[in-house]
């Protein structure tokens, strides 16, 4: 992996800039910021505290547990509504998560990661992400019943993406992970892609097209609404920011 060491040196003259107005900034939009190296560099931690320091709004997405190792901050940030943070829950399959998802926690470590998120009064939701047909679309009712019972207050979902080299690597891994189900579950996905495997246009690539992907739709809102977590998030607040000094020392005039 590639580790960005001067990550909140680097986000902190960011939010310095004089151009920067705030918005909402996501943390794991593509690399999760919890995996194992986090332990050793705790980087997301550091830019945790420029974004505390800032009262800059951030919203987190991972699929580990180490969430919980930055609940001071989180609870801190909580109250002063600046932060949203988002457990990605795959399956409730322990076997398929550890062959799917190496290096992440497990399902029942994330379930108890909302817990105790939910507990200490940090805005929780869960992802269901990514949905596979074929493989892991019949677990939503079970994702979503486990998700509220754990104290999530809202779910969202995105059905499977693979662009680029992606595409490969899963069908290779879905060749030796699940050799019966294979062929099945690529042709479900290229139902879903306009008969491709990755679909980019704005509005389809997070939810696909045509009649599987609707009944995954349909599928998702019904049971979301049954267990409360059609909900939305409740709203970040933006007015508080408070740009960092910059390096030249200089304070902005507006």
């Amino acid at each position: 992996i590639f580790v960005k060491e001067r990550a909140p040196e680097l986000f902190r003259d960011f939010l310095a800039r004089d151009r920067w107005k705030s918005e909402q900034i996501a943390m794991s939009g593509v690399t999760d910021c919890y995996q194992p190296a986090e332990r050793r560099f705790g980087l997301t931690r550091g830019c945790l505290q420029v974004a505390l320091a800032a009262r800059q709004p951030v919203v987190i997405i991972t699929k580990n547990a180490l969430v919980l190792r930055d609940l001071d901050l989180l609870q801190e940030m909580a109250g002063l509504r600046l932060i949203h943070v988002n457990v990605s829950l795959t399956t409730l399959d322990e076997e398929l998560a550890r062959t799917m998802e190496p290096r992440t926690s497990r399902p029942a470590a994330r379930l108890r990661a909302v817990a105790v998120l939910t507990k200490a009064g940090i805005p929780t939701a869960v992802m269901t992400a990514p949905i596979i047909p074929g493989l892991s679309d019949s677990e939503i009712p079970a994702l979503l019943a486990a998700s509220a019972h754990a104290g999530a207050i809202s779910a969202r979902y995105i059905l499977v993406r693979l662009p680029l080299a992606v595409s490969a690597i899963f069908t290779d891994w879905l060749q030796q992970s699940q050799p019966t189900l294979a062929t099945r579950v690529e042709a479900m996905i290229r139902a879903t892609r306009v008969g491709k495997l990755n679909a980019s246009e704005f509005g389809v690539r997070m939810k696909g097209s045509g009649l599987i992907a609707d009944q995954i739709a349909k599928t998702f809102s019904v049971f979301a609404r049954k267990y409360g977590l059609d909900k939305p998030m409740p709203d970040l607040d933006f007015t508080q920011f408070q740009p960092p000094l910059a390096k030249s020392g200089q304070r902005r005039l507006f």
